[in-house]
């Protein structure tokens, strides 16, 4: 079954998260992961308005996605993420 990394950030520097954006992409690829969304265009239907950037990646499995995340790979990219922005990472478990 999917599952996907839904994250949500404030870039506060976007110089510095414009590193993290270069390298995650391979990050994700290495476990078969992509993104379905990636900081496009947004509207907000209901609710409060969003205004953080948001980011969706699909991978195979709960486990496959888990493993990405705690990769040596992505924690690289984490280094380089967490100095610019502030964010909120959720998986879930597609249908």
């Amino acid at each position: 079954m999917p599952a996907y990394i839904i994250a949500r950030v404030n870039v506060t520097d976007p110089e510095q998260y414009a590193k993290y954006r270069a390298v995650t992409p391979a990050a994700v690829a290495a476990f078969g992961g992509k993104f379905v969304v990636r900081g496009g265009e947004m509207e907000t239907l209901e609710g409060p308005e969003e205004t953080q950037r948001v980011v969706v990646l699909e991978f195979e499995s709960m486990a496959k996605a888990r493993e990405f995340y705690n990769s040596d790979q992505y924690k690289a990219a984490i280094a380089l993420r967490q100095p610019a922005s502030e964010g909120q990472f959720i998986l879930v478990e597609g249908a």
